[in-house]
């Protein structure tokens, strides 16, 4: 190892190149995670389905409508229509 990495290693406490390494790992997940925007946003909204099965509101069903057709337009999974009768 050249000297130069020897004296970053030295002045470089672990706890910061441990707390480095996650955040670099936080980017790549978030990378990832973002490279297919149709599974983040299946799971927002089966997460607002499943709010909304709490308060039976039939407005915030109504929201929930219009985000399941643009998904369903723009993914190539389904997710099913609710019924907000």
């Amino acid at each position: 190892m050249s000297l130069q990495w020897k004296l970053i290693f030295q002045k470089t406490s672990f706890k910061y190149l441990i707390l480095i390494s996650f955040g670099g790992l936080f980017l790549v997940l978030v990378i990832v995670s973002t490279d297919n925007p149709c599974s983040v946003e299946s799971l927002m909204i089966n997460n607002e389905i499943s709010s909304y099965e709490q308060t039976l509101d039939p407005e915030h069903c109504e929201n929930i409508l219009e985000k399941i057709d643009l998904y369903n337009d723009q993914c190539e999974s389904q997710i099913e229509i609710l019924d907000c009768g």
